[in-house]
């Protein structure tokens, strides 16, 4: 059987952290299915009925979030609202085959039949009174809305993937509302229609839709279709074990990009969280797609650790191609810097990445430690550079750059020993040198290797920076 899955979002805001996990479960079954199965396929259904709720800008973040993430999916993406036609068509199914009907009650009689329901301690919070009414009590200029005729007696069962075996007595459900008033369909009945339109077989999803599932159980049974496989995925809590909040980082997918994560990075910690195979912990994509299967999903909800995503995504940076590190940081610098970055960043950077990528966790520190490769001169310290330049310092720096013009070898090494030199002739340590140097050079007190970036810089940049800082004379 070929596999179909979708993720359905609603285009309300943007795409939470929540929800990419939800999608990118849904993409690896299907791709699982895809190459070692029968076939798989992943849609993407825009849950777009909700007119006073939904926007364009939503719509955009999440498509946005979606192929940031790799999440791609097969064809358009279906806009639920474009389906109103047809949610109406399967109403009218059911009303002439006996399975649904009109209901005529007002929003009074509704309120009323709830507060008797709860003195009653009853689980229906509608009592049936226009289930089998003659229509022709139907009062006139009153729009109905349509009801599903559910089962009252017995129960609706679930076999779900996760969740096992689940059981709800019909004589706790309603007679749901497929059509309002105004004709325009519920959440239930429009899901429901579009899973059988699409082919769907797999609906992946959190478990906080699992009650959604017993009545859309009810629905598919009264359409005469099949129902789909359901696997309800515990939600995900934050570290404290509390509900999801922004402070455990209940953002959106753009707000992880925008902090300096790497795709790859966030789906294996997002993969991470509720799965696993063994004690695995580095899963690339390939092998993401080779292992998934819903049945090493767990039951209990996962907690959401910003610092350990952290840390994956500073793994993620060491073991990340050089030339897209580089096109990252330079994207991030040209904002920094108003688009002002000196001609020879790219190539610095391409000299200097392996050094820099060691030393970050994000894209955005890992700029931060590029900063001063993208700069024009002159440089402008920070506080703690500012503090270095004293006068010994100063007199240092200039007897640096006295021998540093007259260096014939430009590299890391010869420039090391030539500091070293100088350091051990004033009867200094090489730190008492290399920092003010560092300062100079960088603008900071934190660098790789002062020496390795000289040989970056090369000959004719450091010695204009190292005049910049000892003609400029920044003492506080």
């Amino acid at each position: 059987m070929k596999i179909v899955t979708r993720f359905a979002p609603s285009p309300t805001g943007y795409l939470h952290i929540g929800g990419a996990r939800t999608a990118l479960y849904n993409w690896l079954f299907a791709h699982h299915h895809q190459k070692y199965g029968d076939g798989g396929k992943f849609l993407l259904r825009i849950e777009d009925t909700d007119r006073a709720r939904s926007n364009n800008d939503a719509v955009t973040a999440i498509l946005d979030g979606m192929k940031w993430l790799g999440l791609e999916w097969e064809g358009e993406a279906i806009s639920q609202f474009d389906r109103v036609d047809i949610h109406r068509a399967a109403v009218e199914k059911l009303l002439a085959n006996g399975n649904a009907y009109k209901c005529y009650c007002s929003s009074e009689e509704l309120t009323q039949m709830r507060k008797a329901a709860r003195t009653e301690g009853l689980s229906r919070m509608y009592d049936g009174r226009w289930r089998n009414r003659d229509q022709s009590d139907a009062p006139k200029g009153v729009s109905p809305v349509i009801r599903l005729k559910a089962p009252m007696a017995g129960d609706t069962s679930i076999s779900d993937i996760v969740q096992g075996d689940v059981n709800v007595a019909n004589e706790q459900m309603d007679d749901m509302v497929l059509l309002r008033a105004d004709g325009t369909p519920t959440y239930m009945l429009a899901v429901v229609v579009d899973d059988h339109d699409m082919g769907v077989t797999h609906v992946i999803r959190g478990d906080d839709h699992l009650t959604n599932a017993f009545r859309q159980t009810q629905l598919y049974q009264a359409l005469g279709w099949d129902t789909p496989t359901f696997a309800h995925i515990p939600l995900i809590h934050g570290s404290d074990g509390a509900k999801m909040s922004k402070r455990h980082g209940a953002l959106g997918v753009n707000a992880y990009r925008d902090q300096g994560f790497l795709p790859a990075a966030l789906r294996n910690y997002l993969l991470r969280l509720g799965w696993s195979h063994g004690d695995e912990e580095i899963i690339s994509t390939d092998q993401a797609i080779e292992w998934f299967d819903l049945s090493s999903v767990g039951r209990s909800p996962a907690k959401f650790d910003f610092a350990k995503l952290t840390n994956l995504n500073g793994h993620y940076i060491r073991n990340s191609d050089n030339q897209d590190l580089r096109n990252l940081v330079i994207g991030v610098l040209h904002t920094k810097l108003d688009g002002k970055l000196a001609e020879a960043t790219s190539d610095r950077l391409k000299m200097g990445m392996d050094e820099l990528k060691d030393r970050a966790k994000t894209v955005i520190e890992l700029s931060e430690n590029a900063h001063f490769y993208a700069q024009i001169r002159p440089l402008k310290m920070n506080e703690k550079a500012l503090s270095l330049m004293d006068t010994s310092s100063l007199s240092h720096l200039a007897r640096v750059r006295q021998k540093l013009s007259d260096l014939v070898n430009w590299q890391a090494e010869e420039i090391e020993n030539m500091v070293k030199e100088i350091a051990e002739a004033a009867e200094l340590k090489l730190g008492n040198i290399a920092q003010p140097l560092r300062a100079a050079l960088t603008g900071t007190t934190m660098s790789p290797s002062i020496f390795g970036i000289m040989a970056i810089l090369g000959r004719n940049e450091t010695l204009g920076r190292l005049d910049d800082a000892i003609a400029t004379d920044t003492r506080p």
